[in-house]
């Protein structure tokens, strides 16, 4: 590359950079939102709280916000699960604890993890406080519109605690992405079950763990597979086809654009001053090893 090309763009497309920076916030939160899922003190305390199993923890406490809610709502909303797999957890988890309990153990499961690998790391205080008030600026100021997992967990209180805080926020920004990547799989034409096993073709996550994760068959997996070489996106042997692949950057591409609306409260600088002070708190969560290297949701991010 020429010095020349190195040279930053003096006229950069605003919708670009605030795509790039969104982009750059969610690979930084995700690791913070995502060690309710993996982390030991999350198990924990869901188990404390009395669901059985890991998959009826994760589905009341994602599910919690939106109350005690069936396999149908859930399914529809998480997009990508066998139905099967929610009708096993929802609604018999509220027969063990009510959504108050899975919030509950959901936060405290967290916050343990993350306060650790904080504390672990030598992390600042007055770091986590200035990077959660950031993000809580921003996903207070986000639009709601046909985003029913932000909405539902916008309507909860905020922790007083800074790590909670800071949680919390990673928490609404992520769901807020997310409410609209499924909007754009919706209007792509690709279905929960279809975008798993596109994003197996993309590289981003192993056959065998979506296949275990996201309970698939070898039937069905060669049946949605097929399905999906005859619209010309995947190749034969189960690879992006150049369709495919413009596709995925299209829906990659417009998350990002669609993400940036969260971001829309904090000026230029102090998205800037986000991102600069998320880096080190999740390179902390990252080795404090709770997390896997690579899971159903892609490969553990941080950076």
């Amino acid at each position: 590359m020429s010095p020349a090309a190195e040279e930053p763009d003096p006229n950069p497309d605003p919708v670009s950079s605030a795509a790039a920076a969104a982009r750059a916030v969610w690979r930084r939160l995700e690791v913070v939102h995502a060690v309710t899922y993996f982390a030991p003190s999350a198990a924990a305390a869901f188990a404390d709280a009395g669901y059985r199993g890991f998959w009826m923890g994760y589905f009341a406490g994602r599910a919690a916000p939106l109350g005690p809610v069936g396999p149908q709502v859930v399914g529809a909303l998480f997009y990508n699960f066998a139905p099967e797999r929610v009708a096993r957890a929802l609604p018999d988890a509220w027969g063990f604890a009510g959504p108050d309990a899975a919030l509950a153990a959901r936060r405290d499961g967290a916050v343990a993890a993350l306060r650790g690998a904080w504390e672990s790391a030598g992390s600042e205080a007055d770091t986590v406080a200035e990077a959660a008030d950031l993000a809580r600026r921003a996903a207070e100021a986000a639009p709601v519109d046909g985003r029913a997992l932000f909405a539902a967990n916008s309507a909860l209180p905020w922790p007083a605690d800074p790590v909670a805080r800071l949680w919390h926020a990673a928490t609404l920004l992520r769901e807020h992405r997310g409410d609209g990547h499924v909007a754009l799989l919706v209007a792509l034409g690709l279905s929960g079950r279809e975008s798993n096993v596109f994003q197996v073709a993309a590289g981003n996550v192993d056959r065998r763990m979506i296949e275990r994760a996201r309970d698939y068959s070898e039937a069905e997996w060669i049946e949605v597979t097929d399905a999906l070489v005859g619209r010309g996106l995947l190749t034969s042997d189960g690879g992006l086809t150049d369709r495919g692949a413009a596709l995925r950057a299209d829906l990659e591409r417009r998350t990002d654009e669609l993400a940036a609306s969260a971001y829309a409260a904090l000026s230029a600088e102090e998205l800037s001053r986000l991102i600069d002070l998320l880096g080190p708190l999740a390179r902390a969560v990252v080795a404090a090893g709770d997390l896997p290297a690579r899971t159903p949701m892609g490969p553990t991010l941080g950076e």
